[in-house]
């Protein structure tokens, strides 16, 4: 061991030897005695800090029990896509992932995939040919997915050079195939999981193949950090750190008036929205409208709601009006009314199709009360009875979620207050997607078990379905088709293709036609929407919507392409002026 002497006589040496090939003088040598004094230069790591309503798990990009805000947000900072949307809606191969994408041949039609080979997972793990099969797989045989018509086409995926060139074939030829294989999962890591795909992302990450990596994660705060992915192949973000934190609205507004928060996306109703305005320029307000709309299903599997003039009844009794002014408190989503049963209101060239006057555009006591005697109910003090028998009504909606839980408060105190009895029930997201409203369905009717957990049978769900951002042929398949064994053998209880139960073999060939190219979408709508209204299964009320506020010290946020929001483009955020 050196002493504290000859260590500051070698320095002193090599200080002299530096001054010989300088003109600037050395540095004066420090004795070993003297208190140490830090002559560090690192500087504290760049980082923004976005306002969100809550962190809540799970994160599942593909889960309809999972779309949210937040999910939505992790998905594009953290996981891969083959296509991503462009500003115009359209979409464009992410070159980061992807060398190309193509069809290659139309009898069958089948589409190659090449890999960029320096793509990789968080683990160093490749992105190849397994991710594309798992995700294929996990789409087409789930309950609860979001957009699975398009994968229940793919007949094969052939894995080449590696797995980093993919072979999709499909039964049928598909022009939607664009809208596929986006946030890819590492299914190196979830495809032996002890809770396989119902557990997938249900509190994190494994593997991340984005720009940045999950730093923290931390329900109980209200928070999650993330920090540059230093194993991603591509692009380094300039930003070091995200930190998206929790808040309420009055939260959210003193974070941004002190400079706390840099930007936020948040939910807002019509006194927040003021609030924000009040800030003056300091803040940039934009509404980015989500592709999901709020609906209530009326489900034809329930074996009380099977019957027409029952359906048509209770909808003549609700007032849709009333639950979006209650729901959207004057929001964004109030002028975003969901007036068509496929397309969204903010999309381009959006036309109402909901038939006006009367119900479900607007109540109709009246005419609920004729359905329901004519569905043989007879009204004893104050209630809808039959066969001895209360009119009871089981309505489910997402635990702890907004604007379900708001939506479901208001539809039971309607369907009280007309006399039906009304059981209200709120699920964990993940209980109601993937069992309670996955039931299997013996003809037409939901199978309930005699005990354990799913054996409420649903009648009612208040819930958003994910309708927008996609290929609206795909969305309609997925929304209202059937899966392919439901047409096979009827005789066997199958888990239904959607939440809603829907399968009517009479329409499934329309909806196979736009699915495929065969039919113009457009004529298909045309012909199926006034359908579908008849048929009284599905209300959509409102397409939610956030406010993005932009605040100082951030420059390169954007409202991003439609139904997609700001953080796709985190890659080139930067601190500094707006």
């Amino acid at each position: 061991m050196r002493s504290p002497t000859t260590a500051a006589s070698m320095l002193a040496c090599a200080a002299v030897l530096l001054a010989a090939c300088s003109n600037t003088p050395p540095p004066p040598v420090v004795s070993s005695s003297a208190s140490p004094v830090s002559t560090s230069t690192t500087k504290a790591p760049s980082q923004v800090v976005v306002g969100v309503d809550d962190v809540l798990g799970g994160y599942n990009p593909h889960n309809l029990a999972d779309a949210s805000q937040v999910t939505s947000a992790l998905s594009q900072l953290l996981l891969p896509s083959v296509f991503r949307p462009k500003d115009d809606g359209s979409f464009e191969l992410d070159k980061n992932l992807m060398k190309s994408a193509e069809v290659v041949s139309q009898q069958p039609f089948t589409v190659a995939y090449t890999i960029r080979p320096d793509a990789s997972w968080s683990d160093s793990a490749p992105i190849a040919a397994e991710d594309f099969a798992y995700l294929r797989e996990a789409m087409r045989d789930q309950p609860g997915v979001i957009g699975a018509a398009g994968y229940r086409l793919i007949s094969d995926i052939q894995s080449r050079e590696g797995g980093k060139r993919v072979e999709v074939t499909f039964a049928k030829p598909y022009p939607g195939w664009q809208t596929l294989f986006g946030n890819l999962l590492p299914a190196h890591l979830l495809k032996d999981a002890p809770n396989g795909w119902q557990g997938a992302l249900a509190t994190t990450f494994p593997a991340v193949g984005g720009p940045y990596s999950i730093k923290g994660l931390d329900t109980a705060r209200g928070e999650i950090t993330l920090e540059r992915n230093e194993r991603y192949w591509e692009k380094p973000s300039a930003l070091d750190r995200i930190v998206l934190r929790a808040a309420d609205q009055d939260g959210t507004l003193a974070a941004l008036r002190s400079g706390n928060d840099q930007f936020a996306m948040t939910r807002t109703d019509g006194t927040g929205l003021k609030r924000l305005g009040e800030l003056g320029s300091a803040v940039q307000l934009h509404t980015v409208a989500r592709p999901t709309v709020a609906q209530i299903l009326l489900r034809p599997v329930s074996s009380t709601l099977s019957d027409p003039k029952v359906r048509e009844g209770v909808t003549a009794l609700i007032d849709r009006g009333k639950l979006i002014t209650e729901a959207t408190e004057g929001g964004p989503s109030d002028k975003l009314r969901a007036d068509a049963q496929v397309r969204v209101p903010s999309a381009p060239g959006f036309q109402p199709t909901i038939p006006a006057p009367g119900p479900p555009s607007a109540a109709d006591p009246a005419k609920g009360e004729e359905l329901l005697k004519s569905a043989g109910y007879t009204k004893e003090a104050g209630t809808w009875r039959k066969n001895g028998k209360n009119l009871s009504l089981v309505v489910a909606s997402p635990a702890k979620q907004e604007p379900y839980a708001t939506i479901a408060k208001e539809l039971t105190a309607q369907l009280v207050a007309a006399g039906i009895e009304v059981n209200a029930i709120a699920p964990q997201p993940r209980e109601l997607f993937s069992t309670m409203l996955a039931m299997p369905v013996l003809d037409g009717i939901q199978q309930t078990t005699p005990e354990g957990a799913g054996n409420v049978g649903i009648d009612i769900a208040v819930i958003g379905q994910v309708t927008g951002g996609a290929d609206v042929a795909s969305v309609l398949a997925s929304t209202f088709g059937c899966r392919p064994d439901q047409l096979t053998d009827k005789t066997k209880a199958v888990v239904p293709g959607n939440p809603l139960g829907f399968c009517d073999p009479a329409l499934q060939a329309p909806i196979d036609a736009a699915l495929t190219g065969a039919t113009p979408v457009a004529d298909t709508l045309s012909a199926l929407e006034p359908e579908l209204w008849r048929r009284n299964v599905a209300i959509p009320l409102f397409q939610l919507a956030d406010t993005l506020a932009i605040g100082s010290g951030i420059s390169g946020v954007t409202a991003g392409p439609p139904m997609v929001g700001p953080f796709g483009s985190a890659v080139n955020w930067t601190r500094g002026p707006k």
